[in-house]
């Protein structure tokens, strides 16, 4: 048996086992992550196609450099740093949208939302808000009305706010309804809502490359989707032809909602102090629809 264990350290002794810390884990991890959600964003963004094409350039490279083509070596050595400036500019909106999803993971908001309880209370939909909404939209719809409303959430919408035309006011459901009156100053575009009260009216917002969007979705719902997709905010749309109401959020279009279902939308955004409500009755065993309709 002694034999057997000295033959194989004698083969394990060669092997170079190097001292393990904590930091080199780390490193793995933190290296591995960044590497996970690349791979993810190249896949499910317009970078997959644009890759394509920079592997047959890069092809094309190497077949230069083994048959020694000098005049395509020498055109590609002096315009190598103008073909990286292009890279970054054909990948600009890819860019951009991969910043704002690593933006928006849960461990990174927690920091952010710890270091400001304040701010993330403020910025949460109250219930009076909600009830607002929800009775604004479904008259708008049975009038079929169109409407876009964005309610910001983490991410500051401070240059869409800038397009239109500012108010300051609580939400109610009377100033929302005189807002998109048909043939009124304010009725074209989008209304913005921060921290519970309606910040401006007639706002642009950015329109949706997505392919696969339905054709006969208008341009609010384009917009609508548009603004989820390079933001956190939530976009009420309600359609000018048929009244139907429906939800964007996070670049998922969410169609044909009724009264419950459009409240149970916009209650992904509530407030710190109304989650924490919700955890104590879940605790006592009491849901929170009980808890409303008791009142």
């Amino acid at each position: 048996m002694e034999e057997i264990w000295a033959v194989v350290r004698s083969y394990l002794g060669g092997i170079y086992l190097p001292e393990v810390k904590l930091a080199d884990i780390l490193d793995i991890l933190i290296i591995a992550y960044i590497l996970y959600h690349l791979f993810l964003w190249i896949k499910t963004s317009r970078a997959w196609t644009l890759l394509k094409g920079i592997f047959v350039l890069g092809l094309f490279m190497l077949i230069a450099e083994v048959l020694k083509m000098n005049t395509i070596l020498w055109i590609t050595h002096n315009l190598i740093n103008v073909i990286l400036l292009a890279l970054v500019i054909l990948f600009q909106p890819e860019l951009r949208s991969a910043l704002d999803e690593l933006g928006r993971k849960n461990f990174v908001t927690r920091i952010f939302s710890s270091m400001n309880n304040k701010n993330s209370e403020e910025k949460g939909l109250s219930d009076k808000t909600i009830y607002e909404l929800v009775k604004t939209c479904t008259k708008l719809g049975k009038d079929k009305t169109g409407a876009l409303i964005v309610i910001e959430q983490d991410t500051p919408l401070g240059e869409y706010v800038r397009t239109g035309i500012q108010i300051e006011a609580l939400v109610s459901q009377q100033l929302l309804i005189n807002i998109f009156e048909k043939n009124t100053p304010l009725h074209d575009g989008a209304v913005i809502i921060q921290k519970n009260r309606v910040t401006a009216a007639t706002c642009y917002l950015p329109l949706t490359s997505s392919q696969d969007i339905a054709k006969a979705l208008g341009t609010r719902h384009r917009a609508g989707i548009g603004v989820s997709e390079v933001t956190d905010s939530m976009t009420i749309i309600v359609s000018e032809e048929t009244g139907g109401v429906s939800v964007a959020y996070r670049g998922t279009l969410y169609q044909d909602l009724d009264e419950d279902g459009l409240r149970r939308q916009l209650s992904k955004l509530q407030g710190t102090k109304e989650e924490k409500s919700t955890r104590i009755l879940k605790r006592k065993g009491v849901s929170p629809s009980e808890k409303v309709k008791e009142k």
